[in-house]
């Protein structure tokens, strides 16, 4: 299986988190014409690999909103019915209208929830949330573990059905951030915390990135992952085949979850499954 991680020229959110690079931004209408088209021969390529036996799971992590926009609500529909797709997940602030969710393959399609206490209210979460839990449709809820969202956090971990997995995001920014006290709050409410709280050695470190697992932009270029700067080819061009090889790691530390879920020494693939994008592990509450 080969794993597709998508960024078009989408780059504006309807939050504005401070914590947030997504929020700084808002697109001219130009741009986001220019993110539906991309998007566009994105889904067209994909849906031209259906006779090569390349099977894909796809994960839409855009610098903004995604799931406001209808032309990414019209792609994980389409991609998630597609024979050869084994995922098509999203990584959305779970704002946006979900009367199109119905029409997604269960199977298929996941969603990656952050929740933002400063930008919506618990009640309006939950009640997304639950209109994908009962359509059976796979998701987990994150927030960032900033100390003045502890409280909202617990609620949220209270609120949620015992079967959601709730993660949370350590905050690097400031060193030595939490306390002894606060690392067991966080682990109560997220078991796997503990796994987020480090940066992780990678230089030099081998890595599926590269090899099957590849970072692709709404211009076509192709790269290892989204903090590796550079440019393996280009995929309408060249093609996944000609540009898959093992490549290790030539970063220092990696410390966000999209890369080092992939470094095969580290336990992730054991811990979340098929459910690696989504980030749902496989048995609840197991560190």
């Amino acid at each position: 299986m080969t794993v597709l991680y998508y960024r078009g020229a989408l780059s504006s959110c309807n939050y504005t988190c401070p914590y947030c690079p997504f929020s700084k931004t808002v697109d001219s209408m130009e741009v986001l014409a220019e993110d539906r088209k991309q998007l566009e021969q994105f889904v067209a390529w994909v849906r031209g690999q259906a006779a090569s036996g390349m099977r894909l799971s796809i994960f839409f992590n855009p610098y903004g909103e995604a799931l406001v926009h209808k032309w990414y609500r019209e792609a994980m529909v389409e991609l998630s019915h597609m024979a050869h797709i084994d995922k098509v997940a999203v990584q959305t602030n779970l704002s946006a209208k979900l009367d199109w969710t119905g029409e997604l393959n269960r199977k298929t399609a996941a969603f990656w929830a952050t929740y933002h206490p400063e930008q919506t209210t618990e009640v309006r979460f939950l009640s997304q949330g639950s209109q994908l839990y009962k359509q059976g449709l796979s998701f987990s809820v994150g927030t960032v573990g900033l100390k003045k969202y502890f409280e909202p956090i617990q609620s949220m971990r209270q609120a949620l059905p015992e079967d959601v997995y709730l993660w949370v995001n350590a905050f690097k920014d400031q060193p030595r951030y939490y306390s002894k006290e606060d690392l067991v709050l966080l682990q109560a409410i997220d078991p796997y915390f503990q796994h987020n709280l480090r940066d992780y050695e990678s230089l030099g470190q081998s890595c599926r990135t590269g090899l099957d697992v590849f970072f692709i932009l709404g211009n076509g270029q192709v790269k290892r992952c989204y903090k590796d700067k550079r440019v393996l080819g280009h995929l309408y061009r060249d093609g996944l085949a000609a540009l898959s090889a093992e490549r290790p790691c030539q970063l220092k530390q990696c410390g966000c979850y999209i890369g080092y879920v992939h470094m095969p020494e580290l336990p992730f693939e054991s811990i979340y499954g098929a459910s690696l994008l989504e980030r749902i592990p496989q048995r609840q509450f197991q560190a």
